[in-house]
């Protein structure tokens, strides 16, 4: 990394949103309090709330993250003409190619409302999925099947926001890539639950098809898929912490499916497959924010994978990514020389004779 960067390209899809971040400095029921006294005297504001408006979505985070590291980047997401604009002034980098936007009526937006708890804080996302929810296949047209032949890595995203045809999209996507495409596949669904009734759908026709490379997952993510897969959940539920009950779905989930399982949690990330594991302790940093954490910690995994990596140094790269995001000042991803600062003040010099 201390060297010219190794040439690869990543496409990413399907969505851009339009996020706004409110920060709230007190708790669910503080606020909650807050709303009714509002409610009582028929409106009113709530002031000193701090807010900000940045670039959102999965696969446009994961890419504003891997052009910041140098990769080449192409998003194929759907949007309105606002959001093309918006899109362009917030990934403002020569390694994003823009020529594969889908320009469609509704952007997507949601509003996030960071909360403290006793555990930390923790994000309640309000969204609109808008053009997003009937994206599909039908969508794409022979360049974007062209380019993502083409691409070294092929990630898909954000399965529950494609409500009408998100799996026959991860389905139709990965099954080209796996036969005449040259990358690897790399899944992350973010959270299915609001698309529930389809979860059964998603495991039978995508995850347990053989399609996979990486399958990246949080806590949440990875008991409710293994729950769907093994019936061994629900007696784990009642034994285990909720840590220990994502670590064993997931290392469940490694031996029923074909991919790599990849689980980022906000204190360890791990790796799962047949045959091994490795789990790796997260990096403690200020946490400013947590909205965007998995998508930056997606392109330090990505990124880690391509330079062959071994599994736990791959985990301290993401964990990296992850912590310089989450804990600057602005919500920037970081560059390669301000990752390489990052890791030499907070990380083992054993993950630098990797790096090329």
């Amino acid at each position: 990394m201390k060297n010219k960067a190794k040439e690869f390209s990543v496409v990413v899809m399907p969505d851009f949103f339009l996020d706004r971040l409110i920060n709230l400095k007190f708790s669910l029921k503080e606020f909650s309090k807050n709303l009714e006294n509002v409610s009582k005297r028929k409106g009113g504001s709530i002031n000193r709330i701090k807010q900000t408006d940045i670039r959102g979505g999965n696969a446009v985070n994961t890419a504003s993250a891997l052009a910041s590291l140098d990769v080449n980047v192409t998003p194929i997401v759907c949007t309105n003409m606002l959001g093309v604009q918006l899109m362009k002034f917030y990934l403002d980098s020569e390694k994003v190619n823009f020529s594969h936007i889908k320009v469609l009526d509704r952007i997507s937006m949601t509003t996030s409302l960071e909360v403290q708890t006793e555990k930390g804080i923790v994000n309640i996302m309000l969204r609109d999925v808008g053009s997003l929810e009937k994206f599909g296949p039908q969508n794409l047209d022979r360049e974007d099947f062209r380019v993502i032949e083409d691409a070294d890595y092929v990630c898909v995203f954000n399965w529950a926001g494609t409500r009408s045809f998100g799996t026959e999209l991860a389905e139709t996507i990965f099954q080209f890539t796996k036969k005449r495409g040259k990358g690897k596949t790399y899944y992350d669904t973010a959270d299915p639950i609001p698309n529930k009734e389809k979860i059964s759908e998603l495991v039978k026709g995508v995850l347990m098809k053989g399609y996979i490379d990486t399958l990246s997952l949080n806590e949440s993510e990875a008991i409710c898929y293994a729950s769907y897969i093994s019936s061994e959940i629900e007696t784990l539920r009642k034994k285990l912490s909720f840590e220990e009950l994502a670590k064993e779905s997931a290392k469940i989930l490694a031996s029923r499916l074909s991919a790599r399982v990849d689980l980022h949690t906000t204190s360890f990330s791990a790796t799962f497959t047949k045959k091994s594991e490795e789990i790796v302790p997260a990096i403690k940093v200020p946490v400013l924010r947590t909205t965007g954490a998995g998508d930056a910690w997606n392109a330090g995994n990505i990124l880690g994978d391509a330079y062959e990596m071994p599994d736990d140094c791959r985990l301290t790269l993401a964990n990296a990514v992850a912590a310089y995001y989450i804990s600057n000042s602005k919500g920037n991803h970081p560059t390669r020389k301000e990752l390489i600062k990052f890791l030499e003040e907070l990380v083992s010099p054993k993950l630098f004779k990797w790096i090329p």
